[in-house]
């Protein structure tokens, strides 16, 4: 119960594992090796951090090792868990958020190293860059469009709105705010990075899961993608991850080359026309969208139903933040218990066999 040990307390009572005694290795002394090993552009970790609210320095972590930190440990990240990546498949088998933010931050890792630049910053970013979607896929983006000016989009809304309260860097908000390809360009290197590395992750998985549920086959797969990238997971995220190490590494930009892209681009476009627009996940989207739509409505209309937290001036924004940020799984319990929405009428998602 209490280790092993008396004075100097052990784990294991037949640890062998040793070090020569030193003093800890701190903050500052990791941040001058940051310094010392990374490449030109690439973002260094400084004190505590250009924040919206000023912080002492951690004496052990860097800034965006705290960021990851707080992240890691956030309800919101959390709650990924319960939400659908893509609503697809709901078995044990399915990605859903958080093993897609996993996935994102494993490739941003390995392209961060492969070039030089700061891989806790990408881990952060990419861990964080999901935040806010909401319950039921991109459908909830469409749902939450006609109440936020400018419409909703899980970037920004995650960055300035779901991990406001975290007073991360703002290099990691940046990052989040604008992973997506339509956004304006992530101002750091490692932003671009979870980019590219986001991208990747979700056409290589999603088909991956697609392929599983038996919606499509391999045999499917434009000649490009095969011919370039081969057919299964593990060969496709080699040879777009490599992609990305080895344009960056000779050209300076984050970027891949043009037939490998084109491969990607394949796709991506192959995975939208076969598993995201097919009538199946569009009829779900639907569904989604009501859904989403009747219970923001609801609270607007009962918002002594939401906790307090979200009961403040702009009732709106409470309202699409709490139903943001449900699971699937609560979002329809809600929708049958409040709503009377009939249950063999709602998608099919985390929880949700049948």
């Amino acid at each position: 119960m209490h280790g092993h040990g008396e004075g100097l307390v052990t784990a294991h009572a037949t640890t062998t594992a040793r070090t020569s005694p030193r003093e800890p290795r701190r903050r500052e002394e990791r941040e001058a090796l940051e310094r010392a090993s990374l490449v030109e552009g690439a973002s260094l970790a400084v004190g505590a951090g250009d924040r919206l609210i000023s912080e002492a320095p951690d004496p052990m972590r860097t800034c965006f090792e705290r960021d990851r930190d707080r992240i890691v440990h956030s309800a919101a990240f959390r709650r990924l868990a319960g939400k659908t990546q893509v609503v697809v498949y709901p078995t044990d088998h399915q990605r859903t958020r958080l093993t897609h933010a996993i996935e994102v931050a494993q490739a941003a890792v390995a392209i961060a190293r492969g070039v030089g630049a700061n891989v806790t910053l990408v881990d952060a970013i990419a861990l964080g860059h999901d935040c806010g979607h909401g319950p039921g896929g991109h459908a909830s983006e469409d749902a939450f469009d006609e109440f936020i000016e400018g419409g909703y989009d899980h970037g920004p809304w995650g960055a300035d709105v779901v991990l406001a309260d975290l007073n991360l860097t703002r290099q990691t908000l940046d990052g989040i705010r604008n992973h997506s390809w339509s956004r304006p360009a992530p101002a750091t290197l490692e932003g671009e990075i979870v980019s590219w590395a986001d991208r990747i992750a979700y056409c290589a998985h999603d088909l991956e899961d697609a392929v599983y549920a038996g919606i499509v086959s391999l045999d499917d797969l434009p000649a490009v993608v095969r011919g370039v990238a081969g057919t299964t997971r593990r060969q496709q995220l080699a040879t777009f991850i490599n992609a990305v190490i080895s344009t960056t590494a000779r050209t300076g930009t984050v970027g891949m080359d043009q037939t490998t892209a084109e491969a990607l681009g394949e796709l991506r476009r192959f995975n939208y026309e076969r598993i995201y627009t097919r009538p199946e996940s569009v009829a779900q989207s639907v569904t989604v969208v009501r859904v989403l739509r009747d219970l923001v409505n609801y609270y607007l209309e009962a918002p002594s139903a939401m906790p307090a937290e979200y009961r403040h001036d702009d009732l709106v924004r409470g309202a699409v933040t709490y139903v943001g940020g449900m699971t699937d799984r609560f979002a329809f319990e809600r929708a049958q218990h409040l709503l009377g929405w009939d249950p063999r009428k709602l998608p099919r998602g985390i929880g949700r066999c049948a």
